[in-house]
């Protein structure tokens, strides 16, 4: 049985592209994505802002305490002439006042304004949260395209490896006919020039191959010269239904729900408004220290402990219809993000059927191109067998090597192609898993 030269060959490339290369996985991609991409860890700390910000204090629920010092000193030095006619000199006398204390002042009652405060502080923190999963969402899916990107990319370097071995084959047969006399100059040359054509093609895939490994180590965060192998393989999802899709986009779509949030901030905007028409209560209560001294007068010293309390109301009767006004522009506000939700709605739906029907699309062309291969191979060996033994023309094996090599090109961009709009449209309908 023989043996074909150009599994033999595949078989040795194989080998070198797997030395002294660490594999990366794709779990371990996303895993040091979701650690240390530095977007993500930028959301996460905005989140913790919004947490941080959920409080009954900044919902202005809570009373404030100001503590007090007052210190006034004053040296005098006066000369002074009374009713009767004496006259008082003072040289270096000291006047002190000292007033210290603290004092309270809490709003008991706001038109329930405090309340539609804390409430909204919470959606902001679910904004938060779900513009911190945008984010995740946004840069995991960047790692899969990179990643299966480069899978793709590595398999036609591998091809080309192969289709180069195979043009070094021919160039050294055409040397050893033209020794022998059984070959012209020009089919060496020709030889030659395919396998350059080879090399060139070669060189400009490996700059790619190098550009997209940079980018997923930006991705990852890790140094931009780490090398390292990706998987050789990966599966395609051909089972994606668009009518599973949609519902699962109504739900989980973080851009939709980011709308819905934004209503719900906007409907507590509105009560905020709206308990402007209703009083605002305060109480106020203190505690004072007061010690004065003074060269001067009939009380030469006096000391205090005052405790102040009370209460105070306000209500708004005219404002000039600014309150009218500005209720109005709420309930505007409100009113656009209903339509906000709606136009967001459509446009996901929109973007997932076509979306949709380009994943058919490559998912017919992946699985045409997969036979296309294989009739490719079929007819390389062949033609490789027979060119062995003389009885195939150098033009005829290159147009069956140039034909398969553009094959396998073309099949690993429509399976990268088919992977690719299976990403993204489980990305729209938030169903990506990482």
């Amino acid at each position: 049985m023989k043996n074909s030269l150009f599994f033999i060959v595949s078989f040795f490339c194989f080998s070198v592209w797997s030395q002294n290369k660490p594999i990366l996985t794709l779990e371990e991609a996303i895993s040091k994505t979701l650690s240390n991409n530095y977007d993500i860890r930028i959301a996460k700390n905005d989140l913790k802002i919004d947490e941080v910000n959920v409080t009954a204090g900044n919902a202005g629920m809570l009373p404030r305490v100001t503590g007090t010092v007052l210190n006034n000193n004053t040296i005098l030095n006066q000369t002074q002439t009374q009713a009767s006619g004496n006259e008082i000199e003072i040289d270096g006398a000291r006047n002190i006042n000292i007033n210290y204390g603290v004092g309270i002042d809490w709003t008991i009652f706001d038109g329930f304004r405090m309340f539609a405060r804390h409430n909204q502080l919470k959606e902001l923190q679910n904004l938060g949260a779900t513009e911190l999963k945008i984010a995740i969402l946004n840069r995991v899916s960047m790692v899969y395209q990179t990643y299966f990107t480069l899978v793709a990319q590595q398999h036609q370097l591998k091809a080309f490896d192969s289709i180069i071995t195979v043009s070094e084959f021919r160039v050294k047969t055409a040397k050893n006919r033209f020794a022998i006399g059984k070959a012209s100059k020009l089919e060496v040359l020709n030889a030659e020039v395919d396998l350059n054509t080879d090399l060139s093609a070669k060189i400009q895939l490996t700059e790619q191959y190098k550009l997209q490994k940079i980018a997923l180590n930006e991705l990852i965060t890790q140094p931009l010269d780490t090398d390292f192998e990706v998987i050789s393989t990966f599966s395609v999802d051909q089972t994606l239904l668009l009518t599973d899709l949609i519902p699962l986009a109504e739900k989980q779509n973080p851009q939709l729900q980011l709308q819905f949030i934004q209503k719900k901030i906007q409907e507590y905007e509105l009560k905020q408004v709206k308990a402007n028409r209703l009083p605002t209560v305060s109480v106020q209560g203190g505690y004072n220290l007061v010690r004065s001294q003074s060269p001067f007068g009939f009380i030469t010293e006096s000391t205090g402990r005052n405790f102040t309390y009370g209460f105070s109301a306000s209500l708004n009767i005219f404002d000039g219809f600014n309150q009218n006004r500005n209720e109005k522009v709420a309930k505007i506000q409100l009113e656009n993000t209903q339509f906000q939700i709606e136009r967001q709605s459509q446009m996901v739906q929109s973007q997932l059927t076509a979306l949709y029907q380009t994943y058919l699309s490559n998912v017919s062309l992946f699985e045409l191109e997969k036979k296309n291969e294989n009739l490719a191979k079929q007819n390389l060996e062949i033609t490789l067998e027979k060119f062995k033994i003389g009885s195939v023309a150098p033009i005829e094996f290159r147009t069956a090597q140039e034909n398969y090599a553009n094959a396998v090109i073309r099949l690993t961009n429509a399976e990268l192609n088919c992977k690719q709009s299976e990403i993204s449209l489980k990305e729209l309908a938030g169903n990506l898993t990482f």
